[in-house]
């Protein structure tokens, strides 16, 4: 299974909303040929690490593509983050799209790798962790082996998430 974190906090093209920019995201990811199997619902989130950016939309979509390796996905994932006016300024900056490869199939890759598998913080976020339990309640992190909803029960009280309705 693999597995994709989509988010946005800032409007994009023609004043998209963050919402929008999420829900459009997916439509460009499909019409590029990649199926998208399992969706979560839409989850508001405060930034981390915490700031006075706005709070974001995400969520997290299970996808096939079966044609497509990690580095190949990992590029159309920046290409659509680039169509939604998307620069990588400096770290953790507002973003009117952001596209992340969760998991690969289980696979592990060094940190160093041009594709890090997992994706080398979402065990420690909320904004990963809920909506991934949704549609993927049985996955396991491929590294710690912990279930999602222990990683869940782990996380610290200051992240703040609540489903969109």
């Amino acid at each position: 299974m693999i597995l994709i974190g989509v988010g946005s906090n800032i409007p994009g093209p023609q004043g998209a909303t963050p919402r929008q920019n999420c829900h459009n995201a997916l439509k460009l990811l499909e019409d590029s040929g990649v199926t998208i199997s399992r969706r979560s619902r839409w989850y508001r989130s405060a930034p981390i690490p915490p700031s006075d950016q706005p709070w974001f939309i995400n969520g997290v979509v299970a996808v096939e593509a079966a044609s497509l390796e990690p580095e190949p996905l990992l590029e159309l994932l920046h290409q659509i983050e680039l169509e939604f006016g998307r620069r990588r300024s400096q770290p953790n900056a507002p973003r009117p799209l952001d596209l992340d490869i969760l998991d690969f199939d289980g696979r592990i890759t060094s940190p160093d790798a041009n594709v890090v598998l997992p994706h080398p913080r979402m065990h420690q976020r909320a904004f990963v962790l809920m909506p991934l339990s949704e549609i993927a309640p049985e996955w396991r992190h491929p590294v710690i082996g912990d279930t999602v909803f222990d990683l869940i029960a782990a996380l610290p009280d200051d992240q703040f998430i609540e489903p969109v309705p």
